[in-house]
């Protein structure tokens, strides 16, 4: 029997090949690992399916966050080259970022457009905290995101190892993204249609509720015990209607393990926007959120611990096996699996 506190319990062996660097086309055709929880059953078929498989009576919440143009490539003063990589603002027209390059406190940094940037401090958690500046007036969060969208480059995850291209700004966003935010994509949303969103629509209500990813998403736990984990914080916003959805007795299916902490986190504090900080897992399993449609996740990350919130760990660690002996593909970029 395995440790579920145990770090190493969750590790796994994927070969290389198994990681997606691009979409299925169409996106649907993308497969489908479906696990029925009271049957214990496993299932294979593909995302234009799924409409067929929601059980009776049950809502679905997606997020509607939009991905901005994150990266950015530019100079420190002495002439190296920098790269930033937004993560979420402070307030006060502060960021925190990461910073590719080593940098000292009130360094400046300088890209295209006449954008340039100042570290203001370095912390502990390995994210700096910066401003940006055009001719020297301060961005806030609107007005920087404008820029990104003209001088950026898409925030594709670490383990895509190639550059970004024109493709990745349609294929790297969800049909229904409205409200930006997130420098990583929901990626269990982007499987979506509009033809799948309008057969799921005549049976089911859908909702939306908005968490902006932040980049701490693919950072993985380092703590040798999952207890001692710090989890990273997201920004959140749940509308009304999603909000009475959420204390009703209606099932739900959550799109994504950011709906997940986002539904379950309303559920524990009754705060309809504010930061997420959720670490759900086996010692804190879901207490609202009925079914799960995501992605494969990396090993030793919070969110296949989150799977695990739902199934337990040997039934995780056995589909994750499943799916790698039957070739699926995984990450952002790859396909899915359902657990009703």
């Amino acid at each position: 029997m395995k440790d579920i506190d145990d770090i190493l319990s969750y590790d796994y062996n994927l070969p290389p090949s198994l990681i997606a660097s691009e979409p299925i086309l169409p996106k649907e055709e993308a497969r489908l690992l479906v696990y029925l929880k009271d049957k214990d059953e496993i299932h294979h078929l593909k995302f234009k399916n799924l409409a067929e498989l929601i059980p009776k009576d049950t809502a679905v919440i997606f997020n509607d966050t939009k991905v901005i143009k994150a990266r950015i490539l530019g100079h420190k003063q002495s002439g190296g080259a920098c790269e930033i990589m937004l993560n979420q603002p402070l307030g006060e027209n502060k960021f925190s970022c990461y910073i590719r390059g080593r940098v000292k406190e009130n360094s400046i940094l300088n890209f295209d457009n006449g954008i340039s940037a100042k570290v203001l401090a370095l912390n502990s958690d390995s994210t700096r905290a910066v401003k940006f500046y055009r001719s020297n007036l301060e961005l806030s969060a609107s007005d920087l995101f404008c820029e990104l969208e003209k001088i950026g480059h898409v925030p594709l995850p670490p383990y895509i190892k190639r550059a970004d291209t024109k493709d990745d700004e349609s294929w790297y966003q969800s049909i229904f993204a409205k409200t930006s935010g997130a420098v990583a994509a929901p990626t269990a949303s982007l499987h979506f249609s509009e033809d799948m969103i309008d057969n799921i629509k005549k049976d089911h209500e859908i909702s939306y509720l908005t968490l902006h990813v932040g980049a701490g998403t693919f950072k993985g736990v380092e703590c040798n015990n999952i207890k001692d984990h710090i989890m990273h914080s997201e920004f959140y916003d749940i509308p009304q209607n999603t909000q009475e959805l959420i204390k009703s007795d209606k099932k739900i299916l959550g799109v994504g393990t950011t709906v997940t902490r986002c539904v379950e986190e309303f559920a524990r504090s009754n705060s309809a926007s504010g930061f997420c900080k959720l670490f759900l897992n086996l010692n804190n399993p879901p207490i609202r959120q009925n079914y799960l449609l995501t992605n494969f996740h990396l090993p030793k990350s919070t969110l296949i611990m989150l799977v695990t919130s739902f199934i337990g760990l040997e039934k995780t660690m056995q589909i994750y096996q499943t799916a790698i002996n039957e070739k699926y593909r995984f990450y952002s970029y790859g396909d899915g699996m359902l657990i009703i």
